[in-house]
């Protein structure tokens, strides 16, 4: 398995690694460890995770990052040619010049598990930009000709049957391209679920910190409530924005108008403590995302509700038709602050529940590996 994080961890690459594994193959995730602060190589339940350092990597879109990607693209290539493996599994689209690599030197089929629309981040920090467009296209473009290599597509979205929202799946077609649709939802047991606060409550965001227009929206839609209703922020997880995020919320409490309190990255073993401190997970993102509105689902909305927590989503969405579909939360508009504090209070005593968990995925898993597992046994 190849991915361009450090997998430390990443939920769904070792969820997928352990289905592999109990599948009855030996699996290593080849993972790029761009901050240099994790071991090079770890044992996670028989799972080896082998890590490259190649000078620090900052995640964004920057050319900088691009060339990062491209020396672990090479390196990984390098290290598989010398003891090909019987499958490359490619985590998103900027794997998948490893597993077309080794298709191409040993013909050794490649799965390409798509997590998300990898092209549509360039354009977030300046969507009007023609030259961040033309590179989104390029890089559009290359993802479809390299997809079409893989002997299985995995998506994590797909439209609801009866709903107007598409999602990855969806896409792909649109583009002749077939799949799978296998969601990042989370396996059972599950920690306790939450109840309704008593006294004062909590809304949270759990995860990568990437997108300040959504916590500056939610310090609005906060504030627009009257002080008495006024709920705690409580924000865990690194990523571009962190630091950003962290000065905003803390120079509104300074001012007095809100509570909040803050902190870094997180184990996935201390994610249900984290959880338990919410009472509504908020997981609003700037629909200048192009894959928000494209069928990107939250994993914090399905991690929350594992522990009773409702979230508030975008509304127009796929994610804002799983939400009220499954009874997850409310899906409000982006953008209307007055809107998503009242749907943020509407949320607060709600306890919800996760019928559809990781259990029915991996079924799809296993349905989807099918061909895959049929060439390489």
């Amino acid at each position: 398995m190849v991915v361009t994080n450090a997998c430390a961890p990443d939920p769904r690459v070792l969820r997928h690694a352990r289905w592999m594994q109990e599948a009855g193959y030996t699996v290593t995730v080849h993972a790029f460890d761009r901050e240099e602060q994790h071991p090079m190589s770890e044992n996670h339940h028989g799972v080896r995770i082998m890590r490259y350092r190649l000078g620090p990597v900052a995640y964004g879109g920057t050319i900088n990052t691009y060339r990062g990607i491209r020396r672990f693209q090479q390196k990984v290539v390098r290290t598989l040619a010398n003891e090909p493996p019987a499958m490359v599994y490619c985590h998103d689209a900027d794997t998948l010049r490893v597993g077309c690599a080794l298709k191409a030197s040993h013909n050794v089929p490649f799965v390409f598990d798509m997590h998300d629309l990898q092209h549509t981040w360039i354009r977030y920090a300046a969507p009007q930009s023609r030259i961040r467009a033309g590179m989104s296209g390029q890089m559009k473009k290359r993802m479809l000709n390299r997809a079409k290599q893989a002997t299985t597509i995995i998506a994590s979205s797909a439209q609801l049957g009866g709903g107007k929202a598409r999602g990855f799946l969806e896409w792909l077609h649109h583009h002749g391209l077939d799949g799978h649709v296998v969601e990042n939802r989370p396996m059972p047991p599950f920690a306790e679920a939450k109840t309704p606060p008593t006294d004062t409550w909590t809304v949270g965001y759990i995860g990568r910190v990437r997108d300040i227009k959504a916590f500056d929206l939610l310090v609005q839609a906060v504030k627009s409530l009257p002080p008495r209703d006024r709920p705690k922020i409580r924000v865990a997880g690194d990523g571009t924005m962190a630091t950003k995020v962290r000065t905003m919320l803390m120079e509104e409490v300074e001012k007095g108008t809100l509570e909040a309190e803050v902190s870094g990255p997180y184990g996935h073993d201390e994610l249900p403590e984290l959880l338990s401190e919410v009472d509504v997970m908020y997981a609003m993102y700037s629909p200048l995302r192009g894959n928000i509105l494209q069928g990107a689902l939250p994993v914090k909305m399905f991690d929350a509700a594992a522990q009773g927590i409702p979230s508030l989503v975008n509304d127009d969405c796929l994610m804002g038709d799983v939400a009220q579909t499954e009874g997850l939360g409310l899906a409000a508009p982006w953008g209307e602050e007055e809107a998503i504090g009242k749907a943020l209070l509407e949320l607060k005593d709600r306890v919800v529940e996760l019928t559809a968990s990781g259990e029915r995925e991996r079924q799809r898993w296993l349905d989807a590996m099918d061909e895959v597992f049929g060439m390489i046994q």
